[in-house]
C-alpha cells in the first residue's frame, strides 16, 4: 500500500514534492520536475530543494513547517494565510509569492501549500508541499487592478484611485502629526482648444499634460490623478507649502515648454496650466474635504488672477518645525 501511495504522488498532476522530519526530499514528482526544471534525480535523499526556488540556500515552506519555524513563513512570502503558529502545524499553511525559478530563468507566481503528515504517535514523520503556477491568473488580476484605478487615457490614477489615496495620506499624516499638500490643475482654455483642435487633439494634450506632471513628481509617494476632465490632482505627502508651490510651479513650466500650440488661448499662444495649492497639517478633527476645497479654491483665484499661474489656498501653511 505505501508502495502504491509513493507511485500516485509521483504520477499526480499537481506539482508535489515531500521532505521528511529533517527536510530531506524524499519524493520530487514529474509534474514538479517540469514546473522547477530541476529533476527528482539531482534532489531526492538531499536537503537542496532550495535549489529549484532560490540562487543561495534558504528554508522552503515545507523546511519551515518540518522545522516548526511557521512564525518566519510572514517575513518569507509577500502573502500567506494567516492560521496562527499553532494552527500551522496541525492544519498546514498557505503562501502566494513571485519566484524567480534558477533552473528555468523565468518567474512564475506561485502559490504552494504545505502540509504536516504525523504518525499514530503524533510524532512528525514528513510534510508535503504542493505547488500551483497561478502566474496568467496574477497578472490578469494585476491588469483588472489596474484599469479599475487607472485612467484610460492619460495613464495616471483616476478619481477613484485619487479618492482613495487621499483617504490612506490623510489617516497615515493624521497618526504621524505630518503636513499634507495637494495641487489641483487645470488646462487653461481647454474647451477653445478642442474646438481648434478637434477632440483627439484635446486628448493628446492631455496626455502630454500629464506626462509632464509625472516627470515633475519623482517621489513614489507623490500621487498624479485625473480629476476630471482636463482637471488634474497632485497630492503630495509630507510636503510643505513652499515645497509644494516648489512643485507647483516646475509643473506650470514643464507644461509651458512643452510648447504645445493653442492659437486660441487668451493667455499665450501656446498650451498653459493654472494650479491651485493648498496644503495643511493634517489633525484628528480635520476633514479631507476641506483640503480639496482650499485646492479648488486657489485653482480658481488662479484663474481670476490671469491663468498660467500658481495661487495659494487662504490658510495653508507650512508644518511647524521639528
Amino acid at each position: 500500500m505505501l508502495n502504491f501511495s509513493v507511485r500516485l504522488m509521483e504520477q499526480l498532476v499537481v506539482p508535489t514534492f515531500v521532505v521528511d522530519a529533517d527536510c530531506r526530499v524524499i519524493i520530487w514528482n514529474q509534474a514538479c520536475e517540469r514546473l522547477t526544471g530541476l529533476k527528482a534525480s539531482e534532489v531526492v535523499g538531499t536537503q537542496e530543494q532550495w535549489r529549484a526556488f532560490y540562487t543561495e540556500p534558504r528554508p522552503c515552506l515545507a523546511d519551515l513547517v518540518a522545522m516548526d519555524r511557521s512564525h518566519e513563513i510572514a517575513t518569507n512570502y509577500e502573502e500567506h494565510d494567516d492560521l496562527g503558529e499553532d494552527a500551522v502545524l496541525v492544519n498546514g499553511c498557505r503562501v502566494r509569492s513571485w519566484i524567480l525559478m534558477p533552473q528555468l530563468g523565468k518567474r512564475f507566481y506561485l502559490t504552494a501549500d504545505a502540509g504536516p503528515i504525523f504518525d499514530e504517535t503524533g510524532k512528525l514523520v514528513a510534510v508535503v508541499e504542493t505547488l500551483r503556477n497561478m502566474t496568467a491568473q496574477k497578472l490578469a488580476q494585476d491588469e483588472l487592478q489596474r484599469l479599475a484605478t487607472c485612467d484610460g487615457l492619460t495613464s495616471v490614477a483616476n478619481r477613484r484611485s485619487f479618492d482613495s489615496t487621499l483617504n490612506a495620506e490623510w489617516r497615515r499624516a493624521t497618526r504621524e502629526s505630518r503636513t499634507l499638500s495637494l495641487l489641483m490643475l487645470d488646462v487653461d482654455y481647454f474647451k477653445l482648444y478642442n474646438d481648434s483642435y478637434g477632440h483627439q487633439g484635446g486628448d493628446e494634450c492631455l496626455k502630454r499634460v500629464a506626462a509632464a506632471m509625472c516627470e515633475v513628481t519623482q517621489r513614489s509617494s507623490d500621487a498624479v490623478a485625473r480629476y476630471g476632465g482636463e482637471e488634474f490632482a497632485v497630492l503630495l505627502p509630507a510636503t510643505d507649502l513652499a515645497g509644494a508651490c516648489t512643485v507647483a510651479e516646475r509643473i506650470r513650466a514643464a507644461v509651458e515648454n512643452l510648447t504645445i500650440p493653442h492659437a486660441k488661448s487668451q493667455v499665450a499662444d501656446h498650451v498653459t496650466v493654472s494650479i491651485g495649492v493648498a496644503s495643511v497639517s493634517v489633525s484628528l478633527d480635520g476633514v479631507q474635504a476641506n483640503l480639496v476645497g482650499a485646492a479648488d479654491a486657489a485653482l480658481y483665484r488662479a484663474k481670476e488672477e490671469g491663468r498660467n499661474r500658481v495661487a495659494v489656498a487662504d490658510g495653508s501653511h507650512a508644518a511647524p518645525a521639528a
